[in-house]
């Protein structure tokens, strides 16, 4: 007998542009698994991810600009695009696209406080 289930990351990713969807997909002590559909939104003016655990992010689908403090441009991101960020690296998202939805892939990893 098996817990396994079939699904798809390209699954129920309709655009709601109100708020970004996250779904942890699994979660041990030392990693967790999301992913998470953008339609347009960004991190609020001012505010910078702080995270305690290391992040290995990919874009699968649609395009955003990812800004780490201290740099002048943001990364454009686009499908396969991927990047470590280290824990306490702070970084925000300037802009996702606003009418297709943005699919990413996060690992956080390491260990937790």
């Amino acid at each position: 007998m098996t817990d396994q289930v079939c699904s798809n990351l390209f699954s129920d990713t309709v655009v709601d542009r109100s708020e970004e969807c996250l779904e942890i997909l699994a979660e041990t002590s030392h990693v967790r698994i999301e992913r998470i559909i953008s339609g347009g939104q960004a991190s609020p003016e001012g505010f910078w991810y702080d995270q305690v655990m290391a992040e290995w992010v990919v874009l699968l689908k649609g395009e955003a600009g990812l800004l780490f403090e201290g740099d002048h441009e943001p990364i454009h991101m686009k499908p396969g695009d991927h990047v470590r960020i280290p824990a306490h690296r702070k970084h925000r998202i300037v802009w996702t696209l606003p009418h297709e939805a943005t699919v990413w892939l996060a690992v956080h990893y390491g260990d937790r406080p």
